[in-house]
């Protein structure tokens, strides 16, 4: 997983538009029936289905200098925070109920996955939540590429989803206005996205340098979560391990990932 030394500048044109589409799709399942019980919940839908975005916009994906393969780098917030209207009117890049908290979640950042004359695959991650109507809805992550045409300036595809899983979302809701605190729940959203441009676009090119998909992920979250940098190994690797090492076994239950904000 090493870093290519090799740089190349990636920009657009800031004259052209993009349009977008946008999707969310009904949920489907919350512990708690938050999406049955709360209206807010059970009426999230995408703001806007369709967007002519400013190519600029996406400007605020790249890196200010030359970038080489693998070497990640931060978003800059005003662009993602425009997209993110389209999905819902009430965006917000700081995580958790007290938006004061500055956790290691909080964060945009990008990596240069590939490249060659033509195209550029950025591959990003970037953490945000929606203000509802009485609390928050957080997606686990929006991760996704942008593929840049180096000949053009322009954008060949993008797509920002928030990925699948069992959960792939926490919810906070103030059922009392008079009442401190919330309540929380997790669910699964099957459907949450933006994207234009043919996807397809990518599929047999050759690239001069690239990591894999994979080694672009890690690289992005360890951006955000310092429990990642642990070689985490199970109970029955340690059992063996300790003995042979002569050291001690540190073992962690927990009922939620350590890599998202599903839970």
């Amino acid at each position: 997983m090493e870093t290519s030394e090799n740089k190349i500048p990636l920009n657009l044109d800031s004259n052209a538009e993009v349009i977008v589409k946008g999707f969310i799709a009904p949920i489907e399942y919350t512990q708690y029936d938050f999406h049955v019980k709360w209206d807010a919940l059970a009426n999230l839908r995408v703001a806007e289905r369709e967007k002519r975005h400013d190519a600029s916009i996406f400007s605020d994906f790249l890196p200010k200098e030359p970038v080489s393969v693998g070497t990640p780098w931060e978003i800059e917030h005003a662009g993602v925070l425009e997209l993110l209207k389209q999905l819902h009117p009430s965006p917000s890049l700081g995580m958790g109920w007290d938006l004061s908290d500055r956790s290691e979640s909080q964060g945009l950042w990008a990596c240069l996955r590939a490249y060659n004359d033509e195209f550029a695959d950025i591959v990003f991650r970037i953490h945000a939540q929606f203000a509802l109507k009485d609390g928050w809805f957080t997606p686990s992550q929006f991760t996704g590429h942008l593929v840049i045409d180096r000949t053009k300036r322009s954008v060949a595809c993008f797509q920002m989803y928030v990925p699948n899983g069992t959960l792939n979302f926490d919810a906070w809701w103030k059922t009392d206005p008079e009442a401190e605190g919330h309540i929380t729940d997790c669910g699964f959203c099957p459907k949450m996205e933006l994207r234009t441009g043919i996807e397809e676009v990518m599929q047999n090119t050759e690239f001069s340098e690239s990591i894999t998909q994979e080694e672009v992920d890690h690289k992005l979250i360890l951006c955000f979560y310092k429990s990642q940098q642990i070689n985490w190994v199970s109970l029955e690797e340690a059992l063996e391990m300790a003995p042979a090492q002569q050291k001690p076994i540190h073992a962690i239950s927990i009922d939620g990932p350590l890599f998202d904000e599903s839970c």
